[in-house]
């Protein structure tokens, strides 16, 4: 899934983006408020880890526009700003978590995997659909109950059509969830992919639209 990232501090911005990426993320990381607006008018995120003290733009005022146009995204805030005041603030203006600095990069990507279920209307750590059960957390998906070795792409695909079932995604949208900036996106990745996956979990699973996207339907 594609998180954008805003945070001024380089070294910890840095060291959030590997972890991230490491956990199975695409991650775009900006350094102030005005960037950030840039990127949520031109690109497409699942989630956005948002700290409130940044430059050119506040943090509390970017998710403030964000609200006031309808965006619905899950929006997690990560600052050093501890008090209840400030916590009430940012939950009332929009957010939909609050961490506080220092945190343990563990309960970050936990607290973002659970964002994920609930925007999904997800209720529990696993998502379960016929033979399949993925768990976002260990990064683990078994058919039938046998463990099934996806690579780090082939998972976030599978992830993203679970989480849109019966929603036909697009190859547009689908390279949107798996790919953040400079990362190499070859024009055929998506149907690779598609490919992969089909021949590990069966090819019933994910059906193709010609010419419109994929989708895993609600029932197989």
């Amino acid at each position: 899934m594609r998180v954008l990232l805003v945070e001024d501090d380089a070294l910890l911005g840095d060291g959030v983006k590997v972890g991230l990426k490491l956990a199975g993320f695409a991650v775009d990381w900006v350094r102030d408020g005005q960037a950030a607006k840039l990127a949520l008018e031109t690109e497409e995120y699942a989630l956005l880890v948002l700290d409130l003290g940044l430059p050119k733009v506040s943090g509390l005022d970017l998710l403030k526009w964000l609200r006031n146009r309808a965006i619905s995204l899950p929006v997690l805030i990560l600052t050093a700003r501890d008090t209840v005041t400030d916590r009430v603030t940012g939950l009332n203006a929009g957010a939909d978590d609050y961490l506080i600095k220092p945190f343990d990069l563990d309960e970050l990507v936990a607290r973002l995997n659970a964002l994920l279920r609930r925007s999904a209307g997800q209720v529990t750590q696993t998502i379960q659909h016929g033979e399949i059960m993925l768990t976002p957390s260990t990064h683990e998906v078994y058919k039938n109950g046998i463990k099934v070795v996806l690579s780090a792409r082939e998972f976030a695909l599978l992830h993203a059509l679970l989480l849109h079932i019966g929603h036909v995604q697009s190859r547009e949208q689908l390279e949107q969830y798996l790919y953040g900036w400079g990362d190499e996106v070859e024009s055929n990745s998506v149907e690779v992919h598609i490919h992969h996956l089909r021949k590990k979990l069966g090819s019933e699973l994910i059906r193709t639209l010609r010419g419109i996207g994929y989708v895993i339907d609600k029932t197989i």
